[in-house]
């Protein structure tokens, strides 16, 4: 479970439901943990975690760190502190999106290579993975294909790509560009559905529980599965209803939802 899922509760509510409904792995967002730590500590949110039988996978959210722009300084000092409390907490990898709208020249791709490699250098000594996350309107990254390319001329050991499932079914990527991916490229994937509606309606909060949309999620599993991807799929969803609701009915609605295409893919 992705705790923006939970958005509307804390950091110890949303842990707490989801361990109630049975879930064992979690994806932690910045403001959740910041504001935990903030009033607690890092080494509790870390005890919270083993007493709850979660193991915390990956931690969400540092954008802005590909494309060349005049904030990407601040993106940086994000980088490091985001970075550095998920090392506490014994979290090895870093959601990195790329979301931006702005326009760019073949130029500045030649600049993002070497931004991620910078990137993939800050988070080394932490023993964590900046993994660079396509989203289906970015002016910069916004396939699966320029994922692929970006992160394999970075060629940094500490960089790598992951797959969004509504970014790639809701975006320009197609599904034989799955095909490109080499084996065990992949380092993390979130799960969720696109809606059945016009796709000109898409934004980047219309994203459905796996099985309540039309994405052919069950042969993107196999696929992926072929590819030896063998991590862990993080459930991230942006409705308000869905976000401020019970943590627990929502995990385990979730759950219900997505185990028969985990089954129907064979990788339950």
């Amino acid at each position: 479970m992705h705790q923006t899922t939970s958005a509307g509760s804390n950091f110890r509510a949303s842990l707490e439901g989801y361990a109630r409904a049975g879930i064992r792995y979690v994806e932690v967002i910045p403001r959740l943990v910041e504001e935990f730590v903030k009033q607690e500590s890092a080494s509790t949110a870390k005890r919270l975690l083993a007493d709850l039988g979660l193991k915390a996978v990956s931690s969400g959210g540092v954008r802005g760190l590909a494309e060349p722009h005049a904030a990407r300084s601040q993106a940086i000092e994000d980088l490091k502190r985001t970075a550095g409390i998920a090392a506490e907490l014994g979290i090895d990898r870093l959601v990195c999106p790329c979301g931006t709208a702005e326009k760019f020249t073949s130029a500045d791709y030649v600049r993002g290579v070497d931004n991620l490699r910078e990137a993939g250098e800050i988070v080394k000594p932490l023993g964590v993975t900046a993994m660079l996350e396509f989203m289906r309107g970015s002016t910069f990254i916004g396939t699966l294909s320029t994922a692929l390319k970006m992160t394999r001329e970075a060629g940094h050991s500490n960089v790598r790509p992951m797959l969004d499932c509504y970014h790639f079914w809701a975006g320009l990527s197609k599904f034989e560009d799955l095909d490109l991916i080499r084996g065990s490229e992949i380092h993390h994937v979130h799960f969720q559905d696109v809606p059945d509606i016009p796709r000109e309606q898409l934004d980047s909060g219309t994203r459905e529980i796996p099985g309540d949309g039309v994405s052919p999620l069950a042969r993107i599993l196999r696929k992926l599965k072929e590819k030896n991807y063998r991590g862990p799929l993080s459930v991230e969803l942006f409705y308000p209803q869905i976000q401020n609701a019970d943590p627990y009915e929502i995990a385990k609605r979730i759950r219900a939802k997505a185990e028969p295409i985990l089954g129907e893919a064979g990788v339950l």
